[in-house]
């Protein structure tokens, strides 16, 4: 059996097929070549286009095929990645309302501050472990308010793997997982959040079935079979939030065990048994693929909104014809610390670990006799690595400290220069592994059709290298510099 994984990332589409008795990869595809653009009608919004997704998913299906690496109709279960947080909206005929509400949008950060006082800053963390911020259900309500005549027409809200699974299937369905990252779950009563929905005046039927992470969520209509060249009714067995699914493909499951990526977000994702939260919501605590009441796994995760547009500015205003990889190699000629240059990378929306502030991509103290492109594009990579041990100090005041940290060889930990600055700065090791957000939702797919286990799934996949902190050259010193502006602009 073959097992088809899809990842819904902002940028772009990607899809691997894995065979389940090998875990070996046969093909993978991404759609569009260039990155599908945010949407932004107003300052700090960001909206996506959801089937626009449902066009792009299939055109990477369909570029997998044609790889004619193995037979469609063998592909038993699907898998689906997702980005968190958006929120879709769609009416009785399963037409899409409005665009996705996506992650990095603020509009609803006043809605949230003004929910956390009105239902209790301690039954909000007690209950739901978080604020409720900026997350889905705070994006609801603005639209409740902003724009009546839409959340009337609406039937259905969902996440956006949730509308992929639909489209796939024709069926919506929801898990605790989705549930809990966009604050409408209840930890403690083990139910949707009373609390959150007649706050809001949220009615309970906007919700679509809640069934396990693993599970059948519906099969694939003839349909979409036909044009897919799937077997009728292949089931959806798998959904997560990317973050998750990251984790889940770098087999973090287990209390203790930490994972990491530096790609769209920077993201630290930690999994404890308890139910933790941060009083002053600066780090999340959400259900992981593998919660259940009897056994809780929470996935503690720090979010840097700005890591992946920062490195993509730099990219296209100083970089030029340069590839990545060729400014990767590039900010490796300029002196660690950059010599005093610092960057802010928080250019992306509300940044949840400055108490949703505000603060912008912040480039300071240039020197325009010194600094050349090579300092700007390490400075770059360092104000992202310095961000990351500014999260991780938070999360370890909140009980995770990390003794590893698993990263997939993707995106910034490609870069020599990014990877040795996090190491460094953090003072932990990294685990590089080859893996892929898309790979890893096969895998969810695997376990979710019983073709194997999660104790067994990754049981071949091994890091392909380690590195350690070293003191020489200790970066410690710009940090606290670079932390001393961010608390300039946080004052």
């Amino acid at each position: 059996m073959l097992l088809l994984g899809i990842d819904v990332g902002t940028s772009s589409i990607k899809v691997s097929v894995t065979d389940a008795a090998t875990r070996r990869t046969l093909a993978t595809a991404q759609y569009p070549d260039t990155e599908t653009p945010i949407v932004v009608p107003h300052p700090d919004w960001a909206e996506q286009a959801p089937d626009l997704w449902w066009d792009h998913v299939q055109q990477a299906i369909l570029r997998a095929h044609a790889s004619g690496a193995y037979h469609p109709e063998d592909i038993g279960a699907i898998g689906i990645a997702y980005q968190m947080h958006g929120l879709v909206m769609v009416n009785k005929a399963q037409e899409v309302l409005r665009p996705a509400i996506i992650w990095c949008d603020s509009r609803a950060v006043k809605i949230g501050e003004q929910a956390f006082a009105a239902i209790g800053t301690e039954p909000c963390l007690r209950k739901l472990l978080n604020s409720p911020g900026n997350f889905t259900a705070a994006k609801l309500a603005w639209v409740k308010a902003h724009e009546p005549q839409t959340y009337a027409a609406t039937h259905q809200i969902m996440l956006p793997g949730d509308f992929i699974a639909l489209r796939l299937t024709g069926h919506a369905t929801t898990t605790i997982a989705a549930l809990s990252e966009g604050i409408f779950w209840d930890f403690e009563n083990q139910e949707i959040s009373s609390d959150v929905m007649q706050y809001f005046g949220f009615d309970s039927a906007l919700i679509p079935p809640v069934q396990p992470v693993f599970s059948e969520h519906g099969g694939v209509t003839a349909a979409v079979a036909k044009a897919l060249q799937l077997k009728p009714g292949t089931p959806v067995t798998y959904k997560a939030g990317d973050q998750p699914n990251n984790a889940l493909s770098l087999n973090v499951l287990q209390p203790g065990e930490v994972a990491a990526t530096a790609g769209t977000s920077g993201v630290i994702y930690g999994v404890s048994d308890q139910l933790v939260y941060d009083h002053a919501s600066r780090i999340n605590t959400f259900a992981h693929v593998n919660h259940n009441s009897a056994a809780p796994r929470l996935g503690v995760l720090l979010c840097i909104n700005g890591t992946g547009i920062l490195y993509r500015w730099v990219h296209d205003v100083c970089g030029g014809q340069l590839t990545y990889p060729q400014l990767n190699a590039e900010a490796a000629t300029a002196p660690a610390g950059s010599e005093g240059l610092r960057i802010l990378p928080f250019g992306n929306g509300a940044e949840r670990m400055l108490q949703n502030k505000i603060v912008g991509t912040q480039l300071q103290q240039i020197n325009l006799n010194l600094h050349t492109r090579a300092h700007v594009v390490r400075a770059a990579q360092e104000g992202i690595a310095f961000a990351f041990r500014y999260g991780l100090d938070i999360m370890r005041e909140n009980g995770i400290s990390p003794s590893v940290i698993r990263a997939g060889m993707a995106n910034l930990f490609l870069s020599d220069v990014f990877t040795t600055t996090f190491v460094n700065i953090t003072g932990v090791p990294v685990e590089l592994y080859q893996n892929d957000g898309s790979v890893g939702a096969a895998l969810g797919a695997g376990i979710g059709v019983k073709a194997f286990t999660t104790e067994n799934a990754f049981e071949n996949i091994k890091p392909a290298q380690l590195i350690s902190p070293h003191t020489k050259g200790s970066l410690e010193a710009d940090y606290q510099d670079w932390k001393q502006l961010l608390e300039k602009f946080l004052a």
